[in-house]
């Protein structure tokens, strides 16, 4: 082949790929979606192990051969039921020799008071001396003393010959058998060994689970927090349960940090069995049927800019939109209002005409509701680091309490709002007149509550264009967020390609910039910058 045909053959294929480029990637520029009703329900998932509540060891305080084991495991037995005897010949022979040993001490007790009777006369005529009449005296104390002690052995006869008999010390099913028939044992009371364990039992009526929940989460439970539970022997059954409380000391497994946290549920089939293996999950937040906006909508002003440029629109734009938008009232500050609470409007505090924003527990800064001042934002960080450490709402003076009080209810917490802010404990605005102290479902539901919601802008379309907006949320299950202001059901949010995606779509365009060749138009824009129809 000649050089001239192999420049015009690399010719050929420079201009086909350079075609190929040039044809454009139907990538979409977002996609439209309703605001719409729905459940909201963040749990934390964990497995674990049932484990009975009270499981008992039993032992024989009895030495000797075992005789007979009248039960089986898995067997329900009642408190006072036999569960196995000792052979109980030595036993009873002791017994009849200390009833023996009694009549010998009673009739020997009866001689001397006889004697000492005849030495009190004898003494009082001067017939024997002084030191017969005290020999007759200690002699019947002797007796005495025997006769107690003669007492007590028959009585540890009758303990060690009942002990033979080894019952239940309370309802419940046998889980181990560990000897049999023909078994010698040796008494867990008199050897230095203690004894070898020959049965044990439990009461199923109600068992526990303690599964292991990583750090990340421990801080979002609390004791009594509702738990829905399934294992895999009635994976169609869920059961449920509560928190019961959750361990001080961590375990690290392959460099992760856990914390057990103890399950508690009633069992009255005894259908969960000890060692089962189950999956946990805890409930820490709970809305239903409120507003609800896909997590995808919603845009932090760090990636606004990445958005509005897939629009159209310029950020002097995006401001004057979020200036001009007075937030919608949602159905959470219309019920607020209804109760008795102020319904607001999505205002922020500035400061030195700056907006105040205040660190909530997980990291995000919001806008400070209006009122507050920077002096304030700092008390209410310190409020949350407070709580955070272990201390809760009822280590705080009366001023943090009446300053998150505050804030709860201007961050639009009220009773019927569900607010994304939440303070645990104190009065609730709203309540019954008079009742002042939350019962503890609810301090433990706003204390869940504490670390969600923040402040968010959404693009929606209203008049035909797009716009921008600002929403305050609440609950997030990471997939959607409850809309607390700034958003109604007759809105639709724009679902806009991530920061990431338009960023690649730059550099395909740049790429594809670089590769044209003079005359052949190159630079087209893949995938266009605008709405379809614009």
């Amino acid at each position: 082949m000649t050089q001239g045909k192999r420049m015009g053959s690399l010719l050929t294929a420079l201009l086909t790929a350079v075609a190929a480029c040039k044809e454009k990637v139907a990538i979409p520029v977002y996609e439209t979606l309703p605001v719409v009703r729905r459940d909201i329900v963040v749990s934390v998932n964990a497995t674990g192990t049932v484990q009975p509540v009270d499981s008992v060891e039993i032992k024989s305080k009895a030495s000797g051969e075992i005789i007979n084991i009248p039960v089986q495991t898995g067997q329900e037995v009642k408190k006072g039921q036999l569960l196995l005897q000792v052979d109980p010949r030595n036993p009873r022979n002791a017994l009849a020799q200390a009833r023996a040993n009694l009549e010998v001490a009673l009739a020997q007790q009866a001689n001397a008071q006889s004697q000492l009777k005849r030495a009190e006369e004898l003494h009082a005529t001067q017939a024997i001396t002084e030191q017969e009449f005290d020999n007759a005296k200690l002699q019947a104390a002797n007796t005495k003393a025997a006769v107690v002690k003669a007492q007590t052995e028959l009585e540890n006869s009758k303990i060690s010959y009942e002990d033979t008999d080894v019952k239940a010390p309370k309802d419940g099913i046998i889980l181990t058998k560990n000897v049999g028939v023909g078994t010698v044992i040796q008494s867990a009371t008199g050897g230095v060994s203690g004894g070898a364990v020959l049965l044990k039992m439990a009461n199923l009526d109600t068992v526990q689970i303690r599964a292991l929940v990583d750090e990340t989460d421990i801080g979002k439970l609390s004791p009594g927090l509702p738990v829905a539970i399934t294992v895999d022997a009635y994976p169609n059954r869920p059961f449920q349960g509560t928190v019961l409380k959750i361990e001080p000391q961590s375990i690290v497994q392959q460099q992760v940090t856990l914390f057990p946290v103890m399950v508690r549920l009633p069992n009255p089939d005894h259908l969960l069995r000890p060692g089962m293996n189950a999956e946990i999950a805890i409930t820490v937040g709970e809305r239903r049927n409120v507003l609800a906006v896909q997590n995808a909508a919603l845009r932090t002003q760090r990636d606004v800019a990445s958005a509005a440029g897939v629009l159209g629109l310029s950020m002097d734009d995006v401001q004057k939109q979020l200036a001009a938008a007075t937030p919608a009232r949602t159905d959470s500050a219309i019920g607020q209002a209804s109760m008795g609470g102020e319904a607001r409007t999505d205002t922020t505090a500035r400061q030195d005409g700056k907006t105040v924003m205040i660190a909530m527990p997980d990291g995000r800064e919001v806008p400070a509701p209006e009122g507050f001042t920077a002096v304030d934002a700092k008390k209410i960080e310190a409020v949350f680091a407070k709580m955070r450490s272990g201390g809760g709402f009822q280590s705080l003076s009366d001023e943090d309490r009446q300053l998150m009080q505050r804030f709860r209810q201007a961050s639009g917490g009220g009773a019927g709002g569900g607010g994304g802010f939440r303070v645990m404990g104190g009065a609730e605005q709203g309540a019954p007149s008079g009742n002042t102290r939350l019962d503890r479902s609810q301090r433990r539901q706003q204390q869940a509550n504490l670390a969600f919601g923040g402040s968010y802008i959404v693009f929606v379309t209203r008049n035909g264009k797009p716009t921008a907006v600002t929403v305050r949320t609440g609950l997030t299950d990471l997939d959607y967020s409850e809309v607390v202001s700034g958003l109604t059901e007759k809105d639709s949010v724009l679902i806009l390609p991530s920061a990431s995606l338009v960023q690649a779509q730059q550099q395909m365009d740049q790429m594809r910039s670089r590769m044209s060749l003079p005359g052949m138009g190159g630079g087209a824009v893949v995938g266009g910058g605008r709405p379809a129809g614009r």
